[in-house]
Order: C-alpha cells, then sequence, then structure tokens
C-alpha cells in the first residue's frame, strides 16, 4: 500500500496537487533542439524549461491555454496573422512548442504602435489598406531596423467575423503585430466580465500574455472589465491578471524596459490620476495604483488607446504612458481625429534598452507635426497665435516667431482644435452621429501683436528633432 502511495506522489510532479489540477509537459524547441529558460503558463502560474526544453506545469484545467514568453533571439511562428505562441488546454496534458531562431542581433528593431483601427462596415477595409501602406512604406524607410508591430485594441466595433479580414489587411505592412482586446473586442451582453473575451481569444489567443525582443519585455493586458449590463465596462486590471504580472515581472532585471500595451488608458491628465471620479470609469483604469506599484522596478512605457486621441503623460521618473490616437481618425469619417490630430500612428525606435519614439500621420509627411491658427481667422483665439503640436509632450520645446521676431516661452494650454470643429460640426452625412470634437492640451499659444504678417513655429521634442512650420496670416 505505501509502495503504491508512493508512486501516485511521484507521478504528480510538482507539489500541491489539486483535483482540478492537470499535469501538462511538453518541450520548447528550435530546429529541433530543446531551449532552456522559457516561462510557460496557463494564465496563473509558471513553469521554466530545463536544460532540454522541458517543463512540467501545474496547470488548473479550468483555464484555456498554456502559453509562453517567447524569449528574446526567438520567434513564435505566425499563422493567418496570429502570432502561435499558445495551445488550447490539452485534454492529455501533452504541450509543444517550436520557437523560430531571430536572425542576427534583435536589440535593434523598430515597433509601429496602432489603436482602434475599430473597424464597422466591410467598406472601411479600403482605408484601412491605405495605412497598412503607408506603415508599410514607413517601416521600408529604414535600411536595416527590423519592425515589430503593436495593436492597442478595439481591432474592430462589433461583428468579429471581421477579425480575418483585417489580418490579412494588416498582412500589407510587411511586419507582424501582436495585439490586445478593447472594449469593442468584448463579446457583450453576458452575464460577467469572464464571458467577455470569448471571441477574441478564438481568434488571438490568451487575453494577456508577455514577451521579450532584444533587451526590452513586453507585457500585454485586458483592461476591459465587463461589468454584466448591456455594452457597459469599466477601465479596471482583475487580481488575477495582476497576481500573474507580478510573477511574470519577478523574472524581469530590476531596472529593465519594459513596454505594458493594454486598451484603455492608466491616465490621460494629471488629474485623473489625482482623483477618481466614477464618470470617467470607463475612460481611464480606475485601479491603476496597482499597476504602477508593480512598474516601479523597471524604465516602464504604458501603451494604450480607446480616447481615439492623443495623450503623452510622463508620470513619473521612469513610468510614460503613450496614449495613441485612432489609425481610423473619427471612426473612418474624417481624417483627423476629434483633437485635430491627424489619424496615423506611433513609430518606436529601440536600441538596447534605449527608447525614441515619434508620432506618423498616415495622409502626410514625417515633417507634418503641428498646425498654427491665429486669432484673426479664429475668434476663439483672438489675440493669440496657436500651434496644434499634437505629439507633443511637456519637455517638448515650442517656439514662436512673429515678423521674424522671437517671441519668448510659449505657453501650453487646452482647446479645441478648429480643424476638428469644422470636419464634425455637421454629422448629418455620416455614418456616426454621435462625432463630435474634444479638448485636448496640445495646444500652445503666444500673444499676437497687431498688425502681424507672419507666424512661425520651432517645435523640438524631448529627442533633439525640430519640426517647423510657418503661416502668414489674411489680412
Amino acid at each position: 500500500m505505501k509502495k503504491y502511495l508512493l508512486i501516485l506522489l511521484l507521478a504528480g510532479c510538482c507539489a500541491g496537487v489539486r483535483a482540478a489540477d492537470l499535469q501538462v509537459r511538453g518541450r520548447v524547441s528550435c530546429d529541433g533542439k530543446g531551449v532552456a529558460g522559457v516561462w510557460v503558463s496557463d494564465g496563473e502560474r509558471f513553469a521554466r524549461t530545463d536544460a532540454k526544453g522541458r517543463y512540467c506545469l501545474t496547470a488548473d484545467d479550468a483555464n484555456r491555454f498554456v502559453f509562453i514568453s517567447v524569449p528574446a533571439g526567438y520567434d513564435a511562428p505566425v499563422e493567418e496573422g496570429v502570432v502561435r505562441y499558445f495551445h488550447p488546454m490539452p485534454a492529455d496534458g501533452r504541450c509543444d512548442f517550436a520557437l523560430l531562431r531571430r536572425p542576427g542581433d534583435d536589440s535593434r528593431y523598430g515597433l509601429i504602435v496602432t489603436a482602434d483601427p475599430q473597424i464597422w462596415a466591410r467598406k472601411e477595409f479600403a482605408k484601412l489598406a491605405a495605412a497598412a501602406d503607408d506603415i508599410a512604406a514607413t517601416v521600408g524607410a529604414y535600411d536595416a531596423r527590423p519592425f515589430q508591430g503593436i495593436c492597442c485594441g478595439d481591432i474592430v466595433s462589433h461583428d468579429h467575423t471581421f477579425y480575418d479580414q483585417y489580418n490579412e489587411t494588416m498582412a500589407r505592412t510587411g511586419i507582424v503585430f501582436r495585439h490586445v482586446m478593447g472594449n469593442h473586442d468584448m463579446t457583450l451582453y453576458g452575464r460577467s466580465h469572464e464571458t467577455s473575451y470569448r471571441k477574441y481569444e478564438e481568434k488571438f489567443g490568451p487575453a494577456y500574455y508577455s514577451y521579450d525582443i532584444g533587451r526590452v519585455h513586453y507585457v500585454m493586458l485586458d483592461d476591459n472589465f465587463y461589468i454584466g449590463r448591456d455594452y457597459f465596462y469599466i477601465g479596471y486590471l482583475e487580481e488575477r491578471q495582476l497576481r500573474w504580472l507580478e510573477e511574470d515581472l519577478s523574472h524581469v532585471a530590476p531596472g529593465s524596459t519594459v513596454f505594458v500595451a493594454m486598451h484603455i488608458p492608466s491616465t490621460c491628465e494629471e488629474k485623473d490620476r489625482k482623483q477618481f471620479r466614477y464618470e470617467g470609469a470607463g475612460h481611464t483604469m480606475t485601479n491603476h495604483r496597482g499597476l504602477y506599484e508593480l512598474l516601479k522596478p523597471f524604465d516602464a512605457h504604458i501603451l494604450s488607446g480607446h480616447t481615439h486621441t492623443t495623450y503623452n503623460s510622463p508620470i513619473r521618473e521612469g513610468l510614460y504612458e503613450h496614449v495613441i490616437p485612432s489609425l481610423g481618425g473619427a471612426w473612418w469619417q474624417g481624417t483627423l481625429c476629434t483633437d485635430g490630430t491627424p489619424r496615423g500612428y506611433a513609430v518606436f525606435e529601440i536600441d538596447g534598452q534605449e527608447v525614441r519614439w515619434r508620432y506618423k500621420c498616415t495622409d502626410s509627411p514625417d515633417e507634418h507635426q503641428m498646425v498654427l491658427y491665429n486669432g484673426i481667422e479664429i475668434p476663439a483665439f483672438e489675440g493669440y497665435a496657436v500651434a496644434n503640436i499634437w505629439a507633443s509632450d511637456p519637455a517638448w520645446r515650442v517656439e514662436f516667431a512673429i515678423d521674424g521676431k522671437p517671441c519668448g516661452q510659449a505657453e501650453r494650454f487646452e482647446a479645441y482644435d478648429p480643424a476638428a470643429i469644422a470636419m464634425y460640426s455637421d454629422t448629418s452625412q455620416m455614418d456616426h452621429k454621435w462625432i463630435y470634437p474634444s479638448v485636448s492640451d496640445h495646444y500652445y499659444r503666444v500673444p499676437l501683436p497687431e498688425g502681424a504678417r507672419q507666424v512661425t513655429v520651432t517645435a523640438t521634442d524631448r529627442f533633439g528633432r525640430t519640426y517647423r512650420a510657418e503661416q502668414t496670416i489674411a489680412r
């Protein structure tokens, strides 16, 4: 009897086995050789491959996937536009992963980040294709820098059958995109949050996961919390994900560069970090403090979308959030987002652990980074010369010159963009009647002297890149 019990104990390769536990065994390999040190997870627990690439994971058989954190130097296979770093939870307990070796040193590369393509109707795929071609041209302008892609959610508006055509269209970029889910990617009208990620996961796999490229660790999260009523949600990270994230980040060396991608921003402005407002619960993540605490040991960048507008927020030393505006502008109804940002995407250049970024408008050259207004032509700006510099943050240096004379330091302020007001003042001919202009904080102004004729603005970003725009005042 004692011998029989010993055999049963040895059959469970990990301690603490519960009745609902499943022992998942497998191997992670590349070109037939085992890959050591790869982390494997079921979304709750972790195991690590040994020197021969073998692992044993005590998984909860109620979990839906077994997946790996793809290590630096490797790729996972891509099938029909989906990175296959995961498998459905195996009934027989066997789960193997095959990786592909990245050529050369993968610590120098580029990253394209999009948000909210939010395809509502099939006719919009032609516009998405044009955006994909613009991305391809941007990537092609870099001779020796490979690129990766991330989409920060709201891949489609409501019809999950569009996922395949979306993947086919984005293949035109020539790069691989990983995704997080947005609130529009949720399966709605179910009875609980746990029913909300079904359709997304059927196509793209786990709603949260991680991977490494070069010396940067990436974490993809789902902070859309469906509250079980109609289509309503809040921005919230459940404890299950936070526990998983805490364990995942414990495998990353302090001081490393970490990117966290999710859909709903953790913050858009300093005021939403200082005071919670119930009416803003679906606009930003309500429990962002827990995330910030986990990111303290790292040089961290948060990538998000959701607002369809631009916010660039230095939250604290070592923590910066990039709220990426919509790839489709105002839901593909116009070329501008509602804050006046032209539709487009972010471009990151990563060298080791150093990160630089810029914004690329899909309908304009790289140099197009601002638009100028004046109080003579725009009554709302009476008495001022104004620049909307959408990709700016407080570290940018913005210098005005009027009729060739420097004007001193410009004032940053909040405003509505006049071009966006004009574009979306009449939505009667648009598919969506609820579009309206939105206020934002990426505006700069100086007093406009009487009789001024020429305004020149020079904007220098935090990396020393300079952009210039001029305007002749009509009289």
